[in-house]
């Protein structure tokens, strides 16, 4: 599917809400001259999950940079259940991106930030579920470690980690399957349908379409702005 067109049938067979998570309408970024984003739209019905796809340069991240309220659009409304993405406490307790690493504190071992990530946003970080995120995505062993020393794909499970272990509605993830191995991403995609089996909501960007695919994504696929 093409400009943000989700499918109303297969979200009908899904059981999925009428509600929009996610509702774009004539986004348009542009930087200077360039033009990134030009009048997209986009509708993500609650319990709903959308994989955006398009070359590089087409604007995914740009759109989910949009979506979170990390950027602020030149023109076209973006809403997130009803209201605009506006950073604050409540916005964040309902959201949980990849789009934007969070900072590290270099003094904290990677189960010390999970810790803290769990707490900060209204979680118990001792009931379980930093060690039920950290065994899913292979990191336990790296509980002690701190993170400047780990390697890119770690990296990438942590990040993960510390996404997942936040209480979510919506889940905005740019190319979560990156520099993950085989394993890896389908302990991953089984994560994601529990999500959505949930009640939770899914808008991400890949470049894999066999992940997106075992997740049981839609596909809204961009394309550069004409001319």
């Amino acid at each position: 599917m093409r400009n943000g067109e989700v499918s109303a049938t297969r979200d009908r067979e899904r059981g999925v809400s009428d509600g929009a998570a996610v509702e774009v309408t004539g986004l348009t970024v542009t930087y200077g001259s360039t033009t990134v984003l030009d009048g997209v739209g986009l509708r993500v019905p609650v319990g709903a999950v959308v994989a955006l796809t398009g070359e590089n340069g087409v604007g995914k991240s740009t759109l989910l940079r949009c979506v979170t309220g990390l950027q602020a659009p030149s023109g076209g409304v973006v809403t997130v259940f009803g209201a605009a993405p506006d950073q604050g406490a409540g916005f964040w307790r309902q959201v949980a991106t990849t789009v934007e690493s969070p900072t590290w504190y270099h003094g904290l071992t990677v189960r010390e930030h999970l810790e803290l990530v769990r707490v900060a946003n209204g979680g118990d970080p001792a009931d379980g579920r930093v060690d039920e995120v950290s065994g899913l995505l292979g990191i336990t062993g790296l509980a002690d470690s701190l993170p400047i020393t780990l390697s890119s794909g770690q990296r990438q499970r942590f990040l993960l980690a510390a996404t997942f272990v936040r209480p979510s509605r919506l889940l905005v993830l740019d190319e979560p399957e990156q520099r993950l191995d085989v394993g890896a991403k389908r302990a991953l995609a089984g994560h994601l349908r529990d999500y959505l089996a949930t009640g939770g909501t899914l808008l991400m960007a890949s470049h894999d379409e066999q992940f997106w695919r075992d997740v049981g994504a839609d596909e809204v696929v961009l394309s550069r702005p004409e001319g």
